[in-house]
């Protein structure tokens, strides 16, 4: 199946280098007025977003996000917050108080800050800019707050470089459609043909350099680094442990 949008979503890859030429403020408005529009939990809105054009900011940001080049390279980033905020003022004319306290308050607006910023990327690419999301913005929640002065009940969830790309990005291999469509109910057979096949897949495109690991339960049996090690790594990992510390000072009790 084929259509104008498909074919654009199918043609999404991350662009790391960016041209220096800016990108208009008008554009930028554009994009996430198009964010606006998209679906929203009960039309709370639950999301701002700052958008960075200065080199400092940015450069500072890059420092904050794993020094990641291209977060300072790119003419805009857009930090994508979580926002109640907006809402207590609301209560406050209205002469009611927000409830802020459960986990369910800060998901809604997570999920709200993930939809608006996807529809943000798929419009910014329409308009023949690349983009990368940047999750490492939640490396330093605290020092991002600080910078980009983010009051009580607003947190940061995650970055979008926006420019113009120096090249055509890499459209990595997708798992097989069968790996994540379930039909009526979670089918919990394991997928491990379809996971060997796309580990075969990812290796083809080169992105793991030729890396050969031990095979489990064979270490004398070298095998092809593939999604599944390289996943697996990751998530056997902690990462970003503060968070809650974090939140909770923002405002989030996550009850």
């Amino acid at each position: 199946m084929s259509t104008p949008t498909l074919d654009l979503i199918h043609r999404h890859g991350s662009v790391r280098k960016y041209k220096p030429d800016p990108v208009p403020t008008e554009t930028i408005e554009a994009i996430v007025a198009a964010a606006q529009r998209t679906s929203t939990s009960s039309n709370l809105q639950l999301y701002s977003v700052v958008a960075v054009t200065d080199a400092d900011v940015r450069s500072k940001l890059a420092e904050l996000c794993g020094n990641q080049e291209h977060v300072a390279q790119a003419p805009v980033f857009l930090a994508w917050c979580a926002d109640l905020a907006r809402l207590d003022r609301a209560c406050e004319l209205r002469g009611y108080t927000q409830v802020t306290d459960y986990v369910e308050n800060f998901l809604v607006a997570a999920v709200d800050v993930a939809i608006a910023s996807q529809t943000a990327a798929l419009a910014a690419e329409s308009l023949g800019l690349g983009i990368c999301y940047i999750g490492s913005l939640r490396n330093d929640t605290a020092a991002v707050i600080e910078l980009l002065k983010l009051p009580r009940l607003v947190f940061p969830i995650v970055g979008l470089t926006v420019g113009w790309p120096v090249a055509a990005p890499l459209v990595r291999p997708r798992l097989p459609l069968a790996a994540v469509l379930h039909w009526e109910s979670y089918d919990p057979q394991p997928k491990d043909a379809e996971l060997a096949d796309y580990d075969r897949v990812m290796v083809a495109t080169g992105i793991y350099d030729g890396r050969q690991v031990p095979t489990p339960g064979k270490p004398e049996v070298m095998e092809d680094y593939g999604w599944t090690e390289h996943s697996a790594r990751r998530v056997a990992q902690a990462y970003r442990v503060e968070m809650r510390e974090v939140l909770h000072k923002q405002g989030f009790e996550l009850k």
